[in-house]
């Protein structure tokens, strides 16, 4: 099969699909029932969709809910802090029993962070390796707890608290909802429940960040809807009298107030929006533009409660941002990072799958697989930006050959920038993802439909994943920067499709003194900072779950090692953010994002 990019720009995105959405396609009465309907045992299949159902998809299915691939992938989006603890083992793992953390002291070999097992996987044991990785997380939330319950935020270092809001949002508490189900922590559960109950509220005369508080907040709720019903009891099971639909009504009144970001007249949401007033607000820089991948990962979420609630504007809303930023007809599907909302227009020609860009991409395919396959005109967007990134953004670095996924912060016809913000490392699990449907690989491969361009598409997952992990293999804590540059060749070697130049193993313990790739790699002063980001777990995740290699899930380990070692505060109340990934003993910044948990 030969490597090909879309032929005619635009017209591969489906447009005559889009424009179904509209007010001369499906009414807003009939698209209540379709969404009402979903509830109804005798028409299960059907799905709030804003386009006919493509030939060969009318036999009935099990309706997407109910699938457990696409379970796992619609859980993953929602769920970003849980994507940490599911790396390192299946999440059955988690309802064993192991030690608990004793006491408080500093992390060092022979206590309970004794890092077990051989560096050969025959020998390991996940099971016990699955309950140090849920110490960690009972270690962070009992610091939680005892300095900084109810809080925003957290300091663990310095033992102190701040609320994002006058009333607070929850920010920790919704985020870990999930993880506390997952781990089976049924009295830290009950503990949240009952503070999600009498003292979450979202009526406050504060503006948030309509992105943020969607992925975080409404995301959070609706993934612990999710776990507490769809799975008879099996995740943390309580009994505290509280009513079942706590996580959606709360989730409701939320999305209530989120939709009056999207009152622009393009219909795209501004950046923040008042909780209270339910006005928008247009971003304080960037000349009140929204980040694009701000305003196009608001979906699965808004979506995901229209299942829920029967009520079509939160699908219709989100939806049609999605049309929006279509109809802009950008070459080979890929998106200048800021969006103007009430023009629905693009602002600069800034390309990258870094900050701001990163998540329209990931929201494109994930929002194909959520509802089972049937909105095409998400996969053809998907594929289309895979083509562009294939051939304007994907090259090797000097002298080692990582396959790099770079930036054209000038536009497509001008120069590449050897940048790979941690954010990107989404990137290669999406790839492997996408290409799978989320079916395991050795299941995939024996589809019709799999080829040599799947194959491909495989083997760019495993080469990106590797330089994922070469940005943390190549620091002295073995933890990645925020931001890494890359040395090129000159001129740069652009990816040419179905030819691989050698390129590291990675796949022997090393330091980054004797890492075969360290030199390949630039990383600034300013960019050393680790923020405990997810994307390069996450990708993990799913480079194993889908191909079965263990040497994902032992890179995961590794990782956590290293996050034990260097971020661990020393009195035992949790775990810290770090200024500079190549400074031993690590200096840290005093924060425990929501997503580590």
């Amino acid at each position: 099969m030969s490597y090909a990019l879309p032929q005619n720009g635009p017209t591969h995105r489906h447009h005559d699909q889009w424009s179904k959405a509209g007010e001369g396609g499906q009414s807003a009465s009939g698209l209540s029932e379709k969404i009402s309907g979903v509830f109804n045992s005798d028409r299960r299949d059907s799905l709030p969709m804003y386009k006919d159902k493509p030939a060969g998809h009318g036999s009935r299915r099990q309706p997407w809910f109910k699938k457990k691939r696409t379970i796992g992938v619609v859980l993953g989006t929602l769920a970003g802090a849980s994507w940490w603890f599911g790396v390192l083992s299946p999440l059955s793992y988690f309802s064993g029993s192991g030690p608990a953390v004793k006491g408080t002291g500093s992390v060092k070999s022979g206590s309970s962070w004794s890092l077990l097992g051989s560096s050969k996987t025959s020998n390991v044991n996940w099971d016990e390796r699955a309950e140090r990785v849920k110490d960690a997380f009972k270690m962070s939330w009992s610091g939680y707890e005892k300095y900084a319950w109810g809080y925003d935020e957290f300091h663990p270092e310095s033992k102190t608290h701040k609320q994002m809001t006058p009333g607070g949002m929850g920010w920790i508490i919704v985020d870990a909802l999930d993880t506390l189900m997952l781990m089976n922590l049924t009295t830290e559960l009950t503990h949240a429940r009952q503070w999600v109950q009498h003292n979450l509220t979202y009526d406050q005369d504060h503006d948030v960040n309509t992105f943020e508080t969607t992925i975080r907040m409404l995301g959070g709720l609706l993934s612990a809807h999710y776990l507490s019903t769809q799975f008879d009891g099996k995740y943390a099971p309580v009994s505290d009298g509280l009513s079942d639909d706590l996580y959606v009504e709360k989730a409701t009144d939320l999305a209530d107030r989120l939709l009056g970001a999207y009152d622009s007249s393009s219909g795209v949401p501004y950046a923040s929006v008042n909780l209270h007033t339910r006005k928008g607000i247009p971003s304080h820089d960037d000349a009140g533009a929204s980040s694009t991948a701000e305003a196009t990962s608001l979906q699965l979420e808004m979506k995901y409660l229209a299942k829920l609630t029967g009520e079509v504007n939160y699908w219709t809303r989100s939806e049609h941002v999605m049309k929006v930023v279509d109809d802009n007809g950008s070459p080979s599907g890929l998106l200048p990072i800021f969006i103007y909302a009430d023009q629905g227009t693009f602002r600069g020609n800034n390309i990258r799958l870094g900050s701001r860009g990163d998540s329209y991409y990931e929201y494109l395919i994930k929002q194909y697989l959520q509802t089972s396959l049937q909105e095409t005109v998400y996969q053809a967007m998907w594929n289309e930006s895979l083509n562009g990134v294939k051939q304007h953004l994907l090259t090797y670095s000097s002298p080692s050959n990582f396959t790099i996924l770079a930036e054209r912060p000038s536009g497509l016809d001008h120069d590449i920038t050897a940048k790979m913000d941690h954010l990107v490392c989404f990137m290669p699990g999406t790839i492997a993802l996408a290409t799978t449907n989320g079916l395991p690989l050795a299941q995939a491969r024996k589809l019709p439909s799999w080829g040599p361009q799947q194959e491909e598409d495989t083997r760019l997952a495993d080469e990106l994943t590797k330089t994922c992990w070469g940005m943390y293999k190549a620091t002295s804590t073995g933890l990645a920067p925020e931001i890494a540059h890359f040395h090129l060749h000159s001129p740069p070697q652009m990816y040419k499709p179905f030819t691989w130049p050698d390129s590291p193993s990675l796949d022997a313990p090393s330091t980054a003194e004797t890492f075969a790739g360290k030199e390949d790699f630039d990383i600034k002063s300013a960019d050393l900072h680790n923020l405990q980001r997810p994307e390069t777990v996450e990708t993990l995740f799913y480079m194993w779950r889908i191909t079965g290699e263990e040497k994902y899930r032992t890179w995961g380990w590794e990782m956590f090692q290293a996050f034990v070692e260097h971020t661990a505060v020393k009195d035992g109340t949790g775990f810290t953010s770090i200024a500079n990934v190549n400074h031993v003993p690590a200096v840290g910044r005093d924060n425990m994002e929501s997503f580590w948990l």
